[in-house]
């Protein structure tokens, strides 16, 4: 099992505070929320992806 570095962490969390908003509101997706462009955790949650792929560093991705 591979040790999760925090950003890793705090991206779980986000995810299942996202999934949980979803359910919530019956939805599927975040695309399919009135608030999908105002929504802080959505925007939270973007950047926790980032910060996860980039660990915390600025700068471009390499695909």
């Amino acid at each position: 099992m591979q040790n999760k570095d925090k950003f890793e962490v705090h991206l779980d969390e986000m995810i299942l505070k996202v999934e949980l908003c979803q359910k919530e509101k019956e939805l599927k997706s975040c695309s399919d929320c009135e608030l999908f462009f105002t929504c802080e955790l959505r925007s939270d949650y973007v950047k926790s992806v980032y910060n996860s792929m980039s660990k915390g560093e600025t700068g471009g991705f390499e695909f």
